[in-house]
């Protein structure tokens, strides 16, 4: 495989649990990855999740690498650099009030028609992410497991979403996690945001690398895949750790 120059990663189930912290070990390799090339992470959270999740739980040593990290919540719809003074905006792109009130909208009638507006969760079930709206059926914090158990096929989460893009023909309506929907300005996806990614950074598609836990045709990393990206799969942030071991060995030092 030739040498990538930047290289991006999902975060649910691909450098952390759902909703978890980075482990202690996924850090150093974060860190020893980008003292030597790029290093960028693109999901459908909201920046409070890689803020809580990823940033915060870097070590030390992060500081003198942080200008070599690129964050695109929401499908890159919100761009972040790492910088001295902190995390600093590249640029947010919103939805407008009216498109936001008619995902809202939309999501809880399709949900509740559907009997899939559960009555007890674990946080909201529909997040306004600024750039996106989405739905998490047990609520945003629900636990891995309660997760797995909700819709292990994907048939509800489908369901849901025909349903949605149907009533919202102006915007993107698509599958997220494993109990997610998301909706965002029509045609964003992951690989929007890896579009938007080489835009900003000068650096081609080619030279990238993508790694994810869901590049399955019916999976939220699959557009990168399509994109035409370097793509590597994973089951899991041990499995990803397992890969940086073998990657960066292999990757010369930045002079």
């Amino acid at each position: 495989m030739p040498t990538p120059l930047l290289v991006a990663f999902d975060l649910d189930d691909t450098l952390a649990d759902s909703k978890a912290a980075i482990a202690p070990r996924i850090g150093d390799l974060l860190v020893a990855l980008a003292e030597r090339v790029e290093v960028a992470i693109i999901s459908g959270g909201q920046l409070a999740q890689f803020t809580s999740q990823v940033v915060d739980r870097l070590p030390a040593a992060a500081v003198s690498v942080r200008e070599s990290f690129h964050l695109l919540p929401t499908c890159g719809t919100q761009y972040y650099r790492l910088a001295e003074s902190g995390i600093e905006t590249v640029y947010a792109l919103s939805l407008t009030d009216d498109e936001k009130q008619r995902a809202i909208s939309a999501l809880e009638e399709e949900a509740r028609a559907r009997g899939l507006w559960a009555e007890e969760t674990w946080g909201d079930i529909i997040e306004d992410r600024g750039s996106q709206i989405t739905f998490s059926a047990l609520g945003q914090r629900a636990p891995l497991d309660a997760k797995m158990a909700w819709d292990p096929t994907g048939e509800k989460k489908n369901t849901l979403r025909a349903a949605v893009a149907e009533r919202l023909p102006d915007l993107e309506v698509r599958a997220g996690g494993s109990t997610s929907v998301d909706i965002t300005h029509r045609g964003i996806d992951k690989a929007y945001g890896m579009r938007e990614l080489s835009a900003q950074t000068s650096i081609a598609l080619d030279d990238m690398l993508f790694v994810g836990d869901r590049l399955d045709p019916d999976g939220n990393d699959y557009p990168v895949l399509a994109l035409g990206v370097r793509c590597h799969a994973v089951e899991g942030w041990e499995d990803t750790a397992e890969f940086l071991d073998e990657l960066i060995p292999t990757l010369p030092p930045r002079r």
